[in-house]
C-alpha cells in the first residue's frame, strides 16, 4: 500500500511517522509499503548527527521513505547523491530505503503512475543565506520544465497520481489569496488545466484541506491513497 503525507522539516513534524501516532491513527504501514513525503524532507541538510540520527530512525521503519523536494532542502548536497531508474523514473538514492523523487519524472508503483515535481518558492528567503540556508534551485530549471512537459506528453497527458510540493495558482489562491504566483504554480496550473489525474497531493502550505476537485493539501495527516477525502 502507499500512503501520502505532507512536510516533515526534518526531525521538526516527523513525529507523525511514530509508531504510536500511527497507531492512533489506525495504521500499520508494513515492509512492502511505501510513504511519500510531499517536500520539505529536510533530512539532507547539513549530515549533522541529528540529521544522521533521524535517517537511521526512517531506514529502521518497515516501510520506504519516498520524497519530493520542497523549498527548504540543501540541493547542492541533494545533488550529490547517486542517480538511479528506479520504477521507470529518476531517483536520488539517498539509502537504501529512503528515496527522492525527482523533479518531472513519472513512476509506476503498485499499478498506478506518480508523475513528481517537487519545490517551491521560499515566502521567507529574506531571512535566509544563500548557499546555507537558502537555495536558488527552489524553483525548477527551464530544462527540468521541458523534461516534465516530454514526460507528461509521452503519457497522453494522464497519470492517476500528482506529487509535488506548492500547488498550481488556483488552488494556492483558494487556501490564502495573499500567497505569490510564480514560474512554478504557473506551471502547475497549466498542468492542472492539462493533465487528467485522480488525485493531486501537495504539502508547503501548512494546512490539512481537500478539495472536490482532486487536491489534498497535507501537513500532519498520513493518507492511504484509496481515503475518503473531506472536501471543499
Amino acid at each position: 500500500m502507499i500512503y501520502v503525507t505532507g512536510d516533515i522539516h526534518g526531525g521538526v513534524d516527523i513525529h507523525k511517522l511514530s509508531s504510536k501516532e500511527l497507531r492512533s491513527a489506525g495504521l500499520s504501514i508494513n515492509e512492502d509499503d511505501y510513504v511519500i513525503v510531499c517536500g520539505d524532507f529536510g533530512l539532507v541538510w547539513d549530515n549533522k548527527p541529528e540529521e544522521r540520527y533521524w535517517r537511521k530512525w526512517l531506514d529502521e521503519k518497515p516501510w520506504t521513505t519516498l520524497f519530493v523536494d520542497g523549498n527548504h532542502e540543501n540541493f547542492e548536497l541533494l545533488n550529490t547523491y547517486p542517480v538511479e531508474e528506479w520504477h521507470d523514473g529518476r531517483i536520488h538514492r539517498i539509502s537504501e530505503k529512503i528515496v527522492h523523487l525527482m523533479r518531472g519524472n513519472m513512476f509506476s508503483l503498485e499499478g498506478a503512475t506518480f508523475f513528481t515535481f517537487g519545490g517551491a518558492a521560499s515566502h521567507d528567503k529574506e531571512w535566509r543565506l544563500p548557499g546555507l540556508s537558502w537555495w536558488p534551485e527552489e524553483l525548477p530549471s527551464d530544462e527540468e520544465l521541458r523534461q516534465a512537459n516530454d514526460v507528461l506528453t509521452q503519457c497522453n497527458n494522464q497519470v492517476d497520481y500528482i506529487i509535488s510540493h506548492c500547488a498550481p495558482s488556483l488552488i494556492q489562491g483558494r487556501l490564502n489569496p495573499t500567497y505569490k504566483i510564480d514560474r512554478l504554480t504557473e506551471y502547475f496550473e497549466y498542468v492542472r488545466e492539462t493533465v487528467k489525474f485522480k488525485r493531486w497531493y501537495f504539502g508547503h502550505y501548512h494546512e490539512d484541506v481537500d478539495f472536490d476537485d482532486g487536491f489534498s493539501c497535507l501537513l500532519d495527516r498520513v493518507l492511504p491513497l484509496e481515503s475518503d477525502f473531506r472536501t471543499l
